[in-house]
């Protein structure tokens, strides 16, 4: 994997889906660090700025707290770009994250969405 591959966070207490994600996301290149902690999630973001910090927002009260660390994130770390990931359940909670991706555990949706952040990223460092 090269050093240019783009970094994400990934923090999902989904140990299936959070597994299964990184390993998708790795094949398709990203490199990742992954966690089920908010706290640990929170001290990784401190210590590296990555291309993405991916918060899986899926089931109950994962929105205030995926929402809390977001905000906390970028009181260290305000250009960081934050994407939730959900289903098409969960609605437009939050003004934190630079992009929600809908996915309903589609892989491809999935990566769709981040490589839309990503893209949107490179052409405005361009301008």
């Amino acid at each position: 994997m090269s050093l240019n591959s783009p970094t994400i966070l990934h923090v999902s207490d989904r140990e299936q889906i959070r597994g299964l994600r990184d390993q998708i996301f790795r094949m398709n290149g990203y490199q990742v660090d992954s966690t089920v902690s908010i706290d640990e999630a929170l001290k990784f973001a401190i210590a590296k700025k990555y291309s993405l910090v991916v918060i899986d927002v899926e089931g109950d009260g994962r929105i205030p707290a995926a929402n809390s660390l977001c905000w906390d994130i970028k009181q260290h770390r305000p250009d960081q770009d934050v994407v939730f990931i959900c289903n098409y359940r969960v609605s437009v909670n939050s003004d934190c994250p630079t992009e929600i991706v809908h996915s309903e555990f589609n892989p491809q949706a999935m990566l769709d969405g981040l490589k839309t952040v990503l893209d949107g990223k490179r052409d405005t460092s361009h301008a």
